[in-house]
């Protein structure tokens, strides 16, 4: 993947064609077969062609598979060569080079090498096989490269897992986002305060941007810069789940932190995260937050809620800024959970060791969160105005939580942090009697129904499921997964001469 292409080339070969057919004759293979024996037996072209009966130029074509012999020739040939026909046939290559021509002549005839616009090269005996080695090497690890890119949503999982592990070794705290926040609010004179729209706007300016409200987005972005005018495209939203200024931020974090078109999924994953936690900087600058958060502290008055009113944020963004400056400036350790009302995580992190649930490759996300858990319970509370906590009982400790909840287009989401017992100390909300015990990841803790309601209804109840497709779709393709890069190009080139 380049920085200028967006998608990716469809997987396959001139073999997959070759294939299409049971009977069908691997002429490739077939030619370099004839000039392996040909030479074998010390004859040149010109003697094979006299005992088949044919131009030496029409045998060099069958030899470097551009022709596909009849099968009157197939049998002249063996006869010529002293080799059987299943021998001429065989599947097997008849030495290493040859198995090395034959690949390398495939690859170069199949879509992928097309899409990249490269010359072919002349297999031939001339070509030094280190050369050879190199040209099949380098093919395969195109081709194992874009297989992980195309993957089904494990690779996605695989990479979440390892951001996950560098955020929880960096207790969630990069000193360079940081930095870069703190330089932007300096040169645009900041003076304190939740960031007006009017001070995003500046940093935008102060950058060299432009902004531009436009009612033709294209529809899967939040944003669209232009880098070539200098503009960023936004748009009036009807909806309030994505603050505008965040929205905004983010557009300039690409800008500011240097990134690149992705070359994978893992890159666009750590870019997301980087600009989401870029745009949280500047909302809730660090100096400013991290004051706040130690006198709370040193009131054991500690509140997301508090936090969230503080800076005139979401509650979600105040949830996971908490965790970029809880254990690198308070010395807490916590962890966060966004849980959909059907009990799956959607987001996680942690560094308190508390025991996610996680599938065999480590991921927490797309996992079902046990039903006693804070998360899952604040489901269940009549009063959504104020925060929900509850201590809970684990295999690995007694956690407190404070939880919320949230609605979204996608449905009803908790909004949860936790922090071990020793710690509930400086949080308000710590004298509540909410208590409840999770032995997972025991199955008869909740992954099983009771007993007695197993005994009713087991055998007798048959539901419907709703068909998540998406878990069996292949990431969507492209740098940017999900976003039409035509539909982009055709928007930004409608809007240039605006």
């Amino acid at each position: 993947m380049t920085s200028t292409s967006w998608t990716r080339p469809r997987k396959g070969t001139a073999a997959d064609a070759d294939d299409a057919g049971a009977d069908a004759v691997d002429v490739i293979s077939l030619g370099r077969r004839v000039r392996h024996l040909r030479k074998a037996q010390g004859m040149t072209l010109d003697d094979v062609s006299a005992a088949v009966g044919t131009a030496p130029s029409q045998l060099s074509l069958i030899e470097n598979g551009k022709r596909e012999p009849k099968l009157g020739m197939i049998q002249k040939l063996a006869k010529a060569l002293g080799v059987s026909i299943d021998e001429l046939l065989g599947a097997e290559p008849p030495s290493r080079r040859a198995a090395l021509e034959i690949e390398l002549e495939r690859a170069q005839r199949g879509p992928l090498y097309e899409s990249l616009g490269l010359p072919k090269v002349r297999v031939s005996s001339r070509l030094p096989l280190d050369v050879l080695e190199s040209l099949v090497g380098l093919q395969h690890e195109l081709e194992r490269r874009l297989d992980e890119q195309a993957a089904t949503p494990e690779e996605a999982r695989r990479a979440n897992t390892e951001l996950r592990a560098e955020m929880r070794a960096r207790n969630n705290h990069y000193e360079d986002i940081e930095a870069e926040a703190q330089k932007l609010l300096k040169a645009v004179d900041f003076k304190g305060g939740p960031l007006s729209h009017h001070v995003a706007a500046d940093i935008a300016e102060h950058l060299g941007f432009s902004l531009q409200y436009v009612g033709d987005l294209p529809h899967s972005t939040r944003s669209v810069t232009d880098l070539k005018n200098r503009r960023i495209y936004l748009t009036q939203g009807h909806r309030a789940e994505h603050d505008p200024r965040a929205v905004l931020l983010q557009a300039v974090g690409h800008y500011v932190l240097g990134h690149q078109a992705p070359t994978d999924y893992a890159d666009f994953l750590r870019q997301r995260v980087n600009t989401n936690y870029f745009a949280a900087a500047l909302l809730m600058p660090e100096h400013a937050t991290v004051d706040f958060l130690q006198k709370a502290k040193a009131a054991k008055e500690l509140a997301i809620e508090d936090l969230r009113d503080a800076f005139a944020v979401s509650y979600e963004t105040a949830a996971h800024r908490f965790t970029n400056l809880a254990t690198h400036h308070l010395g807490i350790r916590c962890h966060f959970q966004k849980v959909h009302v059907s009990g799956i995580i959607h987001k996680a992190y942690e560094n308190d060791g508390v025991n996610f649930p996680a599938d065999h490759t480590g991921a927490i996300e797309g996992q079902p969160v046990c039903r006693y858990w804070t998360s899952r319970a604040v489901f269940d509370v009549p009063d959504k105005f104020r925060a929900f906590n509850q201590y809970t009982d684990t295999a690995v400790g007694t956690f407190w939580c404070t939880a919320r909840t949230e609605r979204h287009s996608s449905g009803e989401y908790s909004l949860s942090i936790g922090v071990p017992y020793a710690d509930v100390k400086w949080f308000r909300g710590r004298d509540t009697t909410e208590r409840s015990k999770s032995r997972c990841p025991e199955e008869s803790c909740c992954r099983r129904p009771p007993a007695e309601l197993a005994g009713e209804w087991a055998g007798y109840a048959w539901p419907a499921a709703r068909a998540n497709t998406h878990l069996l779709a292949a990431l969507p393709p492209g740098a940017f997964p999900g976003v039409d890069e035509t539909e982009v190009y055709s928007f930004l080139q409608a809007h240039a001469g605006r």
